[in-house]
């Protein structure tokens, strides 16, 4: 059904993308203290990826993919850059999605960008590993039948996250770091 609301049209930055999108990465998880909660979910700004201590070109790169044609705010999980590269075929031409990951989480243990740190569920992370169009099936013990779980349920859960984000952003918006690289399409 189509949204009864206009849209907001993505307003343009100096290099072309869109400001203020955040990138959503699921990682391995990790305990940062002594009786903490879990942490295997990543949203960190956007211009995180131009950090000098990101993996480079391919954080430029990757950059460049994630802020163009978005919406102002917008939270884009990893898998659905991999959706539109093809399924993922395209990301050699992009950039090490892996390196920089890695270098993302690095970044935010050593404090240098800000981050939200989430500890999701299993279903919740498997759907933010799954394209905009996956499905997650999983057996419900309760009803003991198999539950499946697809675009509406990962729309939910990208609108928690959103709502997560807006109360931290609002505060203060998201800091990506010091002496970032200039993004693709700007002069330096």
């Amino acid at each position: 059904m189509p949204d009864p609301q206009p849209q907001p049209q993505p307003q343009s930055s100096q290099d072309g993308g869109t400001p203020d999108v955040y990138l959503l990465f699921v990682h391995e998880p990790y305990y940062p203290g002594p009786g903490a909660q879990e942490i295997n979910t990543t949203v960190v700004a956007a211009d995180s990826l131009l950090h000098p201590h990101v993996r480079q070109p391919d954080g430029v790169r990757i950059h460049d993919r994630l802020t163009q044609g978005r919406q102002p705010g917008e939270i884009v999980p990893l898998s659905t850059l991999t959706y539109e590269l093809n399924g993922g075929a395209d990301w050699p031409y992009v950039g090490d999605w892996e390196g920089v990951t890695n270098d993302l989480v690095q970044l935010v243990h050593a404090g240098r960008c800000d981050a939200l740190s989430l500890g999701l569920s299993e279903v919740a992370r498997a759907l933010l590993c799954t394209g905009p169009h996956g499905q997650v099936r999983a057996y419900g013990a309760t009803a003991d039948e198999l539950v499946i779980y697809g675009s509406t349920e990962r729309g939910v859960v990208l609108q928690e996250v959103g709502m997560y984000l807006t109360g931290i952003a609002t505060e203060q918006p998201f800091w990506p770091g010091d002496s970032l690289l200039p993004p693709l399409g700007r002069l330096a």
